[in-house]
């Protein structure tokens, strides 16, 4: 049977919403998730520290992992790297875009949402994106970086607190609002899915990039099968060792995941080469 590979990377965890949509549509899938909590937040680095960081970490990851398909699962990061990684490796690499085109295309007010970092709403990649595929849309952009630590507090099994998504969402909940589609641009917010879902009106339709990518994913490999192998146990790694990694084991289980592991690496300027402890 046909096994594909996948290397995931993030500065945390909300790649693990795109890995959700990948098991769904690929099951025999499995998966080395490295979260680059030494780095953690991406969308706080410097752009060519980002970039070297990536380029540095890659390399390594990809000899001890052998990968079928890289996922760079974060919005900042993949606006900026891709083209240089892909330098580095033959691998197919599937960078995250906010879903503006989809929503857009979709939207019968011609109003939409999107819903990510501070930093990613202010990108100018995001007004390209709504240049080339909103035209004629008013796009409401909120950038919050409380819901990426609650997405993270609600994988270690901590309430998430509804007076700071009530807070944040608050620009949506207008009752005068024609807005229909709220885009999830950071690939946390998907797994506050239900609880976002709870505080907005019935009629507006949350979309994210998981389904595309995954749907990428399966494009690749019927384009180029994996080799058959052995199933491979899924591995979760973290580039800092603390103890909120271990405070996450329980949240990952779901996921597939047995138990957190550790790479040794250095902080994003150290400029080392990592390998699986």
């Amino acid at each position: 049977m046909h096994s594909p590979n996948f290397l995931i990377m993030d500065s945390g965890v909300g790649g693990l919403s795109i890995w959700q949509e990948i098991r769904r549509r690929l099951p025999h899938s499995h998966c080395c998730y490295v979260a680059d909590n030494a780095a953690y937040p991406y969308g706080a680095l410097a752009e060519s520290v980002l970039t070297e960081r990536l380029a540095t970490l890659l390399p390594g990851l990809e000899q001890s992992v052998r990968p079928d398909i890289v996922v760079v699962a974060c919005n900042t990061a993949s606006t900026l790297v891709l083209d240089r990684l892909r330098t580095l490796t033959s691998t197919p690499i599937i960078g995250v875009v906010p879903a503006i085109k989809p929503a857009a295309a979709a939207s019968r007010s011609r109003h939409i949402a999107l819903l990510a970092t501070p930093g990613t709403v202010t990108r100018p990649y995001i007004d390209r994106l709504v240049a080339e595929f909103a035209v004629g849309c008013r796009v409401t952009r909120i950038g919050s970086h409380e819901l990426v630590q609650a997405a993270e507090q609600k994988l270690r099994g901590d309430p998430v607190d509804s007076g700071v998504l009530a807070r944040v969402l608050a620009p949506l909940r207008s009752n005068d609002s024609d807005m229909d589609h709220l885009v999830l641009g950071c690939t946390h917010f998907p797994l506050l899915r239900d609880e976002i879902r709870t505080l907005l009106a019935p009629e507006i339709q949350i979309i994210d990039s998981g389904d595309a990518i995954a749907r990428r994913a399966a494009q690749l490999l019927a384009a180029s099968p994996p080799p058959l192998r052995a199933p491979q146990p899924n591995r979760f790694l973290f580039t800092a060792e603390h103890s909120t990694p271990r405070q996450l084991e329980p949240g990952l289980h779901a996921f597939g995941f047995d138990r957190v592991r550790f790479l040794d690496t250095g902080a994003p300027q150290s400029g080392q080469k990592s390998g699986a402890s």
